[in-house]
C-alpha cells in the first residue's frame, strides 16, 4: 500500500498534540470520574479533586479547618498525593532524589489496585512489564502506603531470585521512611526501620509495628513460619529450581500463607523469560481470567521515557518496515516511539531479544530464545487453528462423553478415513513425564490432529487405551515409541506381544537380531539420538511450512519450549515437557512411510453415529 507521508506527518502532529498533559496529584487527577472537587484548608491550595470515599468519610466534617489533619484524611484516601507529598524515590533519568509522581503506567497499575482495594477485595495483581518503567517501585510504594497510613502489624514479603534484588528494593523503602513528613507520620515513633530480633533479613517500621522481610528463593529461611499479610514477588521469571524447590512450590507456599481478606496484596511481576516457565503458564491462566490475580500488562509504548526525536521525520516515514506500520497502524504510535524503537532494536541480535525486553504484545514479551528449535510465527500460525475438543472417553466401540477424561476429541472418525496413532510413553506417577497417544487423520491436504489421550497411568492399561482409540478411528496404523518397554523388565515386551498378537495394524521397523544374525521386524518405533534427528527435522520442515494442522495449544507450548541444546541433541526446556511434541513427530515420521494402498477403508462398525450412547 502506499503511503501519504503528507498525511502521516499531520497525523503524527495530532498523535502528540493529543498526549495527555502532565497531571498534578497535588490538585488531583481530572480524569478519575471517582473524585469531586472541594474546598481545602492547604495553604496555596483552595480547592482540590479527592476521591469520594474521602468526603464519605465520617472523620472529614472535622478536617476542613485543619490543614495537617485534612492532609492526613487525604492520604488515607488519596494514594497519588500520598505518593507525591510523603514519599521519595531516586529519579531513574536525573539521579535526584524526588517526590514520587506517578507516570502513566504506574497510574493505570495503581488504579487496578484501587478498584480492587475499594471494593474491599483482596488485592492480587500478576503484572507483566517491559523495562524500566519503574513496576518494583509502584508496587513497593503502594505496600508501604498500606503500611504507613491503613495497618499497622501489617506484615510484608518481598522476594526475588536473589537476596540482593530484594534487599535493593527494600532500600527504596528505607528511603522513603527517611524522608517520610514528620507531621503526616501516624505513628507514635519516628519513621524508620529497626532491627527485629537481630534478623538480617526482618526490619520492622517504628511506630507501626509492621515488619518487612526479604527472602530469595535461594535462601527461604526467612519465609518458614512467617505472618505475611502481604508479599511483593519480583522478577518470578527468572526463578530457578534449587534442591528441594521449584519456583511453583515457593510461590504456592508464599500465597498460601496470605489470607483472602481485604487489604491483603500479593503482587507477581516480572519481565518475560521465555515460554513454558511457571510465569508464563500462570499469566496465561490469569489472562483467561482462570487465576486469582488480575492479569496487567505494560508494553513498552506506554512508557513516556521511550521517545526519541527523529532527526528527519519524513525521511523516517519513507523507510517504515513493516514492524514499525504495525507500530504506527495498530498501536497508535507516534514517529518518535518508533524512532526510538528503531534505534533501541539495534541493541539485540535478534527480533525475540527486543520483544522479551521491551515487547509490544504479551505474546511478544514471551518471544522464544536463540536457542529454540521452532520459530515463533510458524508455531503462532499454527495455534491459529487450536480449539477446545469434547472429552470423553471408548469402550466397546463407542463413545461416552465424560469432562473428567483423560481423552479429547476434536473431530469424528470419518468414513473411509485414514489416521496414525502414535503413542508416547511417560511414567506413571504424577511428577514423571506423560504419556501421550495422538490419533492423526493422514488422508486430507494436510495432516490432521483429531484425538489425543494424555496422563499418567500402569503402562499396560496406556496399551488397552491406546489400542481402543486406535480401533475407533479405523484401525489406525498404531506407532507405540518402544524405548520404555523394550528397555525394562519383560513386562513391556509382555505388552508389546499383548497388542502385536490383539492388534491388526501395528507399526513394524526393520532391526538386525544379532543372535540369529539376520534381519527381522519388530514392534514400535525405537527413539535413538539419530531417529530422534530425524523426526524432529521432519516436525521442523512440517511447522515452517505449514503442513499439518494442530488442536492442542498445550503442544504449541511445547514447541516453543524446546531448545537445541550446545551439543546439538534436543530437549524441552527445564521444567517443561515434549510428549506431546514427540507424539506428534512420531505420527508424523509413521504417515510418510505408509503407502495409499496400505491404509485401510472403514467399517460400518466404526461409523459416526458410534460416538454416541
Amino acid at each position: 500500500m502506499k503511503i501519504n507521508v503528507e498525511e502521516m506527518l499531520r497525523e503524527d502532529e495530532r498523535r502528540r498534540a493529543a498526549r495527555p498533559r502532565p497531571y498534578d496529584p497535588v490538585r488531583g487527577n481530572a480524569a478519575d470520574p471517582d473524585r469531586v472537587e472541594v474546598h481545602t484548608p492547604v495553604d496555596g491550595l483552595p480547592v482540590a479533586l479527592v476521591p469520594r470515599s474521602m468526603v464519605d468519610d465520617p472523620g472529614y466534617g472535622l478536617t476542613t479547618a485543619d490543614a495537617t489533619a485534612w492532609q492526613r484524611l487525604r492520604c488515607r484516601h488519596d494514594f497519588e498525593y500520598w505518593c507525591a507529598i510523603c514519599a521519595t524515590i531516586k529519579d531513574k533519568t536525573t539521579g535526584r532524589m524526588v517526590r514520587f509522581h506517578l507516570n502513566a503506567p504506574q497510574r493505570r497499575v495503581a488504579a487496578v489496585l484501587e478498584r480492587q482495594r475499594r471494593a474491599g477485595r483482596p488485592l492480587r495483581l500478576m503484572l507483566l512489564k517491559a523495562r524500566q518503567w519503574g513496576g518494583s517501585t509502584l508496587v513497593q510504594t503502594y505496600m508501604a502506603w498500606i503500611q504507613s497510613c491503613h495497618c499497622c502489624n501489617w506484615h510484608s514479603l518481598i522476594c526475588s531470585q536473589v537476596k540482593d534484588t530484594s534487599s535493593g528494593i527494600r532500600g527504596m523503602y528505607a528511603t522513603l521512611l527517611d524522608n517520610y513528613p514528620r507531621e503526616l507520620w501516624e505513628g507514635d515513633e519516628e519513621p524508620r526501620f529497626r532491627p527485629f530480633e537481630r534478623s538480617s533479613n526482618v526490619r520492622e517500621i517504628a511506630g507501626r509495628g509492621c515488619r518487612v522481610t526479604v527472602s530469595s528463593i535461594e535462601n527461604q529461611d526467612a519465609v518458614r513460619g512467617a505472618d505475611f499479610a502481604m508479599a511483593h514477588l519480583s522478577e518470578t521469571a527468572f526463578w530457578r529450581e534449587t534442591p528441594g524447590h521449584t519456583p511453583q512450590d515457593t510461590i504456592r507456599a508464599i500465597c498460601g500463607s496470605v489470607a483472602l481478606i481485604p487489604l491483603s496484596l500479593i503482587v507477581m511481576e516480572s519481565t518475560a523469560n521465555g515460554p513454558g516457565n511457571y510465569f508464563h503458564t500462570e499469566w496465561l491462566r490469569c489472562r483467561k481470567g482462570e487465576g486469582d490475580k488480575e492479569a496487567v500488562f505494560v508494553p513498552w509504548y506506554e512508557i513516556e521515557i521511550y521517545r526519541l526525536e527523529p532527526l528527519d521525520r519524513r525521511a523516517l516515514v519513507e523507510s517504515l518496515s513493516p514492524y514499525e506500520q504495525m507500530l504506527w497502524d495498530d498501536c497508535g504510535c507516534a514517529l518518535d516511539q518508533i524512532y526510538w524503537y528503531r534505534c533501541k532494536r539495534r541493541e539485540y541480535p535478534s527480533d525475540d531479544k527486543m520483544m522479551a525486553e521491551f515487547p509490544t504484545t504479551d505474546d511478544e514479551a514471551f518471544a522464544a530464545t536463540a536457542s529454540a528449535v521452532f520459530a515463533r510465527k510458524a508455531v503462532e500460525a499454527l495455534r491459529q487453528h487450536c480449539r477446545e475438543g469434547r472429552r470423553g472417553m471408548v469402550q466397546a466401540g463407542k463413545w461416552y462423553d465424560d469432562e473428567s477424561a483423560n481423552t479429547v476429541v476434536w473431530e469424528l472418525p470419518q468414513p473411509g478415513g485414514a489416521y496414525v496413532a502414535a503413542v508416547d510413553i511417560g511414567g506413571r506417577w504424577s511428577g514423571a513425564d506423560y504419556s501421550v497417544v495422538a490419533v492423526m487423520r493422514i488422508d486430507g491436504e494436510h495432516p490432521e490432529m483429531v484425538a489425543q489421550w494424555r496422563g499418567h497411568i500402569d503402562h499396560d492399561i496406556l496399551g488397552n487405551i491406546a489400542r481402543d482409540l486406535a480401533a475407533f478411528y479405523n484401525t489406525a496404523l498404531l506407532v507405540i515409541e518402544s524405548n520404555t518397554l523394550e528397555s525394562g523388565s519383560g513386562a513391556g515386551m509382555f505388552i508389546l506381544n499383548r497388542l502385536a498378537e490383539d492388534y491388526p495394524n501395528l507399526y513394524r521397523r526393520r532391526a538386525f537380531d544379532s543372535y540369529n544374525n539376520c534381519e527381522t521386524e519388530r514392534v514400535g518405533f525405537h527413539t535413538n539420538r539419530q531417529t530422534k534427528e530425524m523426526i524432529i527435522t521432519g516436525l521442523i520442515a512440517a511447522v515452517r511450512a505449514g503442513q499439518y494442522v494442530e488442536r492442542d495449544t498445550m503442544a504449541c507450548d511445547e514447541l516453543l519450549t524446546y531448545e537445541q541444546r550446545p551439543d546439538g541433541s534436543y530437549a524441552a526446556k527445564t521444567g517443561c515437557h515434549d510428549d506431546i511434541l514427540m507424539s506428534r513427530a512420531i505420527a508424523l515420521h509413521a504417515a510418510k512411510t505408509l503407502e495409499p494402498t496400505a491404509r485401510l477403508t472403514v467399517d460400518d462398525l466404526y461409523c459416526e453415529a458410534n460416538f454416541y450412547n
